[in-house]
């Protein structure tokens, strides 16, 4: 007979829910500058406000019991540091395209480098497949990574982000399994 412990509740638990690749209408929840050791960022935690995937980072949120637990929506732009840079210039076309993206999707709005006025503005949100890594298991998950007008969202005028496959890594192969004659007896 199996030892009886504390704590026991019979439910099941399941996968957390990923949102799909594609386009998305969000609202702004908050949105603050942090500083990292590479440079300054603009975190933007957003929700999905329209669509068969309303409020999905809320209720996924709630339904996180882990004591660390952490908002998903999260959309993290560089702030460029006008360094002359390739890479500087790819954080100035990202942080023109969300700026863009918000007076674009919110009526009479324009950018004026405030981040505390960005909660409960609209735009469109992009996410793309990512491959992860973790103490060495891989899988699939989605990310935001880019924005785009609330309305071209809304008419299906964007593309889907190609999807990011981990790099340089190296692939393990399954080991093989030896081939077992199925007699239809368990074999314990």
């Amino acid at each position: 007979m199996i030892k009886k412990y504390n704590g026991f509740e019979a439910k099941t638990s399941s996968a957390r829910e990923i949102l799909p690749a594609g386009g998305y209408v969000a609202k702004i929840m908050s949105a603050k500058v942090e500083s990292t050791d590479w440079g300054d960022r603009l975190i933007v935690a957003f929700d999905i406000a329209e669509g068969e995937h309303t409020g999905f980072f809320k209720r996924d949120f709630d339904a996180n019991t882990n004591e660390d637990k952490k908002w998903r929506g999260t959309l993290r732009l560089s702030i460029p540091t006008d360094d002359g840079t390739e890479i500087d210039g790819w954080r100035v076309r990202s942080m023109n395209n969300f700026a863009g993206a918000l007076e674009e999707s919110n009526e009479g709005y324009t950018w004026d480098w405030n981040e505390t006025k960005l909660k409960g503005k609209v735009f469109g949100v992009l996410f793309r497949n990512k491959e992860w890594e973790m103490n060495g298991r891989t899988g699939w998950t989605t990310e935001a990574c880019s924005s785009t007008s609330a309305q071209k969202v809304r008419d299906g005028k964007y593309r889907v982000p190609k999807d990011k496959p981990l790099a340089n890594r190296t692939v393990v192969p399954s080991p093989a399994f030896a081939e077992v004659e199925d007699d239809g007896e368990v074999p314990f």
